[in-house]
């Protein structure tokens, strides 16, 4: 499968200039802010074909009360949360794959704060991204 993939794809900096890492719009609601945000898609061989995407996440409502999250998700599966930290700035570098293709092609990303259990959460603009 490594040769064939490699035979078909033009080379080591076809591969490479596919899986370079392109710019998230800084992504903002009430409360939150998701900035310095990049992302690629890994190529087929390497982390499951991964959505990669990396950036701070902040509250940006520190006296609030409220935590903060990105929502991700790739075709066919539900969204995934990655937690932030109340009060704080934290950088994260994540995957986000289908586990039953060879690659992903299709993601989803947005920032949120969590309002609690009786009031709906308040998310950014939801980006896509196609391979």
């Amino acid at each position: 499968m490594g040769t064939a993939f490699a035979g078909a794809s033009g080379g080591s900096s076809e591969i490479q200039a596919r899986a370079a890492w392109k710019g998230i719009p800084k992504l903002t609601s009430g409360g939150v802010e998701f900035y310095q945000g990049q992302y690629k898609f890994e190529p087929s061989h390497t982390n499951h074909g991964a959505f990669h995407w990396k950036g701070k996440l902040k509250d940006a409502g520190p006296d609030d009360g409220h935590n903060v999250y990105m929502r991700v998700k790739v075709e066919g599966y539900d969204w995934n949360r990655f937690n932030g930290k109340q009060k704080k700035t934290v950088p994260l570098d994540k995957l986000v794959w289908d586990g039953a293709a060879l690659h992903t092609d299709d993601a989803w990303i947005r920032a949120c704060r969590d309002r609690g259990p009786l009031r709906p959460d308040n998310c950014s603009e939801t980006k896509h991204y196609k391979r």
